[in-house]
């Protein structure tokens, strides 16, 4: 089934959308909202699966769905998480470094844990104060679990993923370096993320969904023209189970907690294994999931990045499609507006 929010309160009010994202209906009566129904998910969900199949043969009332008006699904999590699954946008970065990508890194995920309390819908603008600080979008896939033990297997833990999703988490490479280089982490450089208008279980993606990992195809478009057409499914060192056993390997993960994959990058389709860089969507490649990935393979190539990070009014769209191009989540579209 697939589940939305729409503005309510803080934590919105749930409804479940019908599979062709046209419609929905009322789900509020069975549980308010989202983070309710993942705080008691075997109790709730029964009985929200049986109103998605009544949507779907419209045996009960149904008002249109209008992505544009939908709030994030989770507009406040107890977490959010994010992992680097695909290692290649790591060894992209270390080799515009002209450094090697430690091997630890192959077997060991990274993780941040990042803000929560303020995670905004698919079409809200990205506020940003300064262009200065070099404001990137970054497409991934997010899974949201239920309650977690610590401890658990990999192969355990993607038995507790409630439902799936698309993120842009967005970055300001400006602020990054000297937040690193206190040793502490991300805070400032990483700012309100967004999220699809929709979540879907992952018995609904069917095989889709599989070994913890989403294959389906990517879309990203900047101001309207072709940025990234990317094969989620592969090149995923990680899949969710590692990520989620990671996170969960020293604590429970309580429900309704976001776990990010990291950027989505894909190896060169040319069937090399050799190179990492990959290909700009215009070179026939299937491009980058962000703006960042772009630049490091110009510095690798030339010696200097020339694509400009984005600003006040450009736009930003991420959206994932089925087999016969039928968006899954719904589509992340924004501008970037002066905070």
């Amino acid at each position: 089934m697939k589940l939305a929010s729409l503005p309510q309160l803080r934590d919105g009010r749930l409804i479940v959308v019908s599979d062709d994202l046209a419609w929905y209906a009322d789900a509020d009566h069975i549980v308010p909202t989202m983070q309710g129904l993942l705080d008691d998910w075997d109790r709730h969900a029964p009985y929200l699966a049986a109103l998605s199949v009544e949507l779907e043969h419209e045996a009960i009332p149904r008002k249109r769905f209008h992505e544009r008006e939908a709030a994030a699904p989770l507009p406040r999590a107890y977490q959010r998480a994010g992992g680097s699954a695909y290692i290649n946008h790591a060894e992209l970065l270390r080799m515009a470094r002209g450094t090697e990508l430690p091997e630890s890194f192959r077997t060991d995920p990274l993780m941040y844990q990042g803000g929560s309390d303020d995670l905004r819908g698919a079409r809200e603008p990205i506020t940003l104060a300064d262009e200065g600080w070099s404001c990137d979008f970054e497409a991934e896939v997010v899974v949201v679990t239920g309650d977690v033990p610590q401890g658990i297997s990999a192969s355990d833990a993607l038995g507790h993923v409630r439902l799936v999703g698309l993120a842009n988490d967005v970055s300001l490479h400006g602020l990054i370096a000297d937040e690193l280089a206190k040793g502490f982490g991300f805070v400032q450089s990483k700012p309100a993320s967004h999220f699809s208008p929709v979540f879907v279980t992952p018995d609904s993606l069917g095989p889709a969904w599989a070994g913890g990992r989403l294959s389906l195809p990517l879309h990203i478009d900047v101001n309207g023209r072709p940025f990234g057409r990317l094969a989620m499914g592969e090149d995923m060192t990680f899949d969710f189970g590692v990520l989620i056993a990671h996170l969960a390997k020293t604590r429970a993960i309580g429900a309704g907690a976001i776990i990010g994959s990291g950027t989505v990058s894909n190896r060169d389709t040319d069937g090399s294994l050799s190179s990492p860089l990959g290909r700009p969507v215009r070179e026939s490649g299937r491009g980058y999931a962000c703006i960042a990935e772009l630049r490091m393979v110009e510095t690798i190539r030339s010696g200097a990045a020339v694509t400009p990070f984005l600003k006040h009014g450009d736009t930003v769209r991420i959206n994932a499609k089925d087999a016969k191009g039928h968006s899954v989540f719904g589509a992340i579209e924004q501008q970037v507006v002066p905070a």
